[in-house]
């Protein structure tokens, strides 16, 4: 059991993760082992997060303290908190994509800490599936230039048959 100092210690550190945050997603971790929860947390670090877990009664606390009406009760399990300064879609495909290979953790919801914006679950998943910024940008760049090979082509092809 924890005394009233650590566990205000704890709500301090939580605030100051959550300052320091753009996005936050929250997760059920029930089930997962200590060197799974050790992977995942290897994984955020390379992208500047780190994962908590906290109580939801503190959680609460944390949210308030920042201004932010919250309440983690909704949620069933045990909640797993990822702080990140990344935006929601690539925290959201790391923690989607650990995810996949862990069926046992799951996505509660997100929180976009500058809008001070509640995001639910499904939105969250959404985001995690999509491709990172680098490949839409080659997808983007590949449909650019598309047109002015096909055109590139045909004048080709036409000064063939002129030959």
């Amino acid at each position: 059991m924890k005394t009233k100092a650590q566990k205000a210690a704890l709500i301090e550190g939580g605030a100051k993760e959550l300052k320091g945050s753009q996005t936050v997603v929250i997760t059920d971790f029930t089930g997962l082992t200590a060197n799974d929860m050790n992977t995942l947390r290897k994984s955020l670090f390379a992208i500047g997060g780190s994962m908590s877990v906290l109580k939801k009664r503190l959680l609460k606390y944390v949210f308030e303290k920042e201004g932010m009406a919250f309440d983690p009760k909704q949620f069933a399990g045990q909640t797993g908190v990822v702080f990140s300064p990344k935006d929601m879609v690539e925290t959201a495909g790391v923690v989607y994509k650990f995810g996949k290979s862990h069926e046992l953790l799951k996505i509660n919801g997100g929180f976009e800490v500058g809008e001070k914006k509640f995001i639910p679950a499904g939105d969250v998943v959404r985001m995690g599936q999509l491709p990172s910024r680098e490949v839409l940008l080659g997808q983007l760049v590949y449909m650019l230039g598309t047109p002015i090979r096909s055109f590139l082509v045909v004048l080709n092809e036409k000064s063939k048959k002129t030959n």
